[in-house]
């Protein structure tokens, strides 16, 4: 145990960190200081990024992201939420940041060599929580809607709407008291994010004599935002996949005087405009134009550049509301109505949230800020000088009853009416599958939901697959494998790699009909959107759904013949997890590719190692933690993280949760029981 006065900082087994304060300012200062001793490394990271200079640190690799980040003004939106919090707010996360700098005066990190790293301001936590959460509405799948309307009629711009290589979703499923070995609720899921090395999620306790939580907490964010445990209440999110950011086609014009205007609804209107430099290790500044018209900043095209002209309207630009009230709300809480009534604050990201307490209250709604307009603002970029695309108030969250069981997993559902690209139903109707295998389920058998590894996507390719005849002999004996393959994507499996590559070599036969040929041609926006833009993902993701309904006349049938000869022809050697290695995003790589290891599961697995179909077998995209959390004994709650608790590679507790999450297996959560 170390102590650190005003406060005490306790560490598990596993190195998680307890943290016990006298009162709720002095832990969140603790909470900084401890996320910045902990995390060093990855708060400087962080924080560069959320103001668009991470190239000045890693190097050119990063300046899409940070041309990004400026133009479309993430630290500016930052201050100007900032200075819109409330007193009490704003001095919680004022404590927050204290402890940060007070923490980064003292922490070293390998990364950094003899550099140190800079002090925070008083809005950066706010900035971090806008840049990692700016991208989660896909704005940027609207202009590859646009490519399909254009290429192939606007009646199949959605035809490919199905959650991308980009987005980031989760399971989630709350089983009522009435289904359990308790009487009381459970609450178990995985966040789908970028795997990150070290981990976006902190394992985290904080207690005060006014709560005592433990739970998931972001780093360089005070509280603790999605998944949490107050002992009397827990709650768990997932990305509901609502469409709450537009893209406006701007036209620009300059006055005799050389000022900058925008058409509007109301005509001709000055836009601002400035230039900012981005600093690149090992390179030479880079200049950027940032130009905002009254829908928002621009993200693409401008003044001095002959591409179209884009504008993104995203609600914390327009209101300066971030919802960091909520955040010491929900630790407040101490029922489902009290959690209920904190997220009504709640603004960005939307989410659907599933919540139980020990008096019986349930919980199933959609939290967040999303903008009425007309749906055509959500296929595509529409015009801003036209009145009938601007926003016009705000929806009402749906919610749900929920009755024995609930389940989200970023399927169309619940939040339905407030987007348009989801993920396929297949990870939310295996989950409900599982759960209603069993009459009564405890804490200790979630792991079996967590891991499961049947690929329900696979069945309109192997429906299709047992209609093709005529084949050569190496095409019929893979056929019949895989026609007899238990669909499970098990890193043993030799099937599993077998299917997967035949799945790659359908999708690049898709590619290559001549009907997406414009879709596969390059396109003229920034490269930072080219995960939402290319044709190979798009349809790796979407097979399932081009397989079952040939809308677009691609022949589906023809296209597997031809991939099923191509596999047969080159098979695929070794198992599933010999192809489907780990790849988390480093900011500075220091394993080699090679020596990650493999995983079992898939994109469309409840177990969601998601890779890219048709572009790599790897995966950078998974659980970024499992929990379930046990409202009966919050001692017998149960959580991991890919990697561990501290960001310092040569910490012991760096990499030490890997096996076990690698395994399935679920770590006790810090309580009187473990110290």
């Amino acid at each position: 145990m170390t102590v650190d006065q005003p406060g005490e900082v306790r560490r598990d087994a596993w190195g998680v960190p307890w943290l016990t304060a006298a009162d709720p300012l002095e832990l969140a200062r603790l909470q900084g200081r401890n996320a910045a001793e902990d995390r060093t490394w990855q708060l400087h990271v962080e924080r560069l990024r959320a103001e668009g200079r991470s190239a000045e640190l890693l190097g050119a690799g990063e300046l899409e992201w940070d041309v990004f980040a400026r133009r479309a003004r993430l630290a500016d939106t930052a201050r100007r939420c900032h200075a819109a919090l409330d007193a009490a707010t704003a001095a919680w996360v004022a404590a927050y940041v204290d402890g940060v700098n007070s923490g980064l005066a003292h922490a070293s990190s390998p990364q950094f060599g003899q550099a140190r790293p800079e002090p925070w301001e008083p809005w950066t936590p706010l900035a971090l929580w806008l840049s990692h959460h700016i991208l989660f509405a896909g704005f940027p799948g609207k202009l590859w809607r646009a490519r399909v309307a254009r290429h192939l009629g606007v009646e199949h711009a959605e035809a490919f709407a199905t959650e991308g290589p980009a987005a980031s979703g989760s399971n989630g499923w709350l089983i009522a008291g009435e289904r359990t070995a308790t009487g009381q609720p459970l609450i178990a899921g995985d966040p789908h994010r970028f795997v990150e090395d070290p981990g976006i999620y902190q394992q985290v306790r904080l207690s005060c004599p006014e709560f005592d939580v433990l739970g998931l907490a972001v780093p360089g964010v005070p509280g603790i935002a999605h998944f949490g445990h107050t002992g009397e209440v827990a709650w768990a999110i997932t990305n509901a996949m609502a469409d709450y950011q537009d893209l406006y086609r701007e036209r620009l014009r300059r006055t005799p005087d050389g000022r900058l205007q925008a058409l509007g609804p109301d005509g001709w209107a000055d836009a601002a405009e400035h230039t900012e430099t981005v600093h690149v290790l090992d390179g030479p500044p880079v200049r950027v134009r940032v130009v905002e018209t009254a829908r928002g900043p621009l993200i693409a095209g401008g003044p001095d550049s002959a591409a179209e002209a884009l504008s993104l309207r995203y609600p914390p630009r327009v209101t300066g509301e971030l919802g960091f009230a909520a955040l010491p709300a929900l630790l407040r809480a101490r029922t489902v109505a009290e959690l209920a009534a904190a997220l009504e604050r709640w603004a960005e990201p939307v989410n659907v949230v599933l919540a139980a307490d020990t008096r019986g209250g349930l919980l199933h709604r959609v939290a967040g800020a999303v903008p009425l307009r007309p749906r055509a603002n959500s296929v595509q970029p529409v015009p801003a000088w036209e009145p009938a695309y601007a926003w016009r108030g705000w929806a009402e969250p749906p919610r749900a009853e929920v009755r024995g069981t609930a389940v989200m997993a970023n399927q169309r559902g619940l939040a339905a009416p407030l987007g348009i690209e989801f993920s396929a139903p297949h990870r939310a109707e295996r989950i409900a599958a599982l759960l209603d295998s069993r009459p009564v389920w405890d804490a200790e058998r979630q792991a079996e939901i967590h891991t499961d590894t049947w690929l329900g996507s696979a069945g309109p390719v192997l429906e299709l697959l047992a209609t093709l005849d005529g084949l050569s002999p190496a095409a019929e004996q893979l056929r019949a494998r895989l026609l007899h393959w238990d669909r499970r994507m098990a890193a043993d499996s030799v099937d599993a790699a077998a299917y997967a590559a035949l799945r790659t070599a359908l999708v690049r036969e898709l590619a290559q009909r001549p009907v997406l040929a414009g879709l596969a041609a390059a396109h003229p926006y920034p490269a930072l959107f080219t995960p939402w833009l290319a044709l190979l993902p798009r349809i790796g993701y979407a097979l399932d759904a081009l397989i079952a309904e040939d809308a677009l006349g691609l022949d589906p049938a023809g296209a597997l013949r031809a991939a099923l000869e191509r596999t047969a022809d080159r098979p695929p050697t070794g198992t599933w997890g010999e192809h489907h290695r780990l790849a988390p995003w480093q900011a500075r790589p220091g394993t080699p590719d090679a020596d990650w290891p493999g995983l079992a599961g898939d994109h469309d697995c409840v177990l969601a190692t998601s890779s890219v179909p048709g572009v790599t077998d790897r995966s950078a995209r998974g659980p970024a933690a499992r929990y379930v959390w046990d409202l009966a004994d919050r001692a017998n709650s149960r959580w991991v993280v890919p990697f561990g608790a501290a960001g310092n590679p040569e910490d012991p507790h760096h990499r030490d949760q890997l096996t076990h999450w690698l395994a399935g297996a679920l770590l006790p959560v810090p309580s009187e029981e473990t110290p």
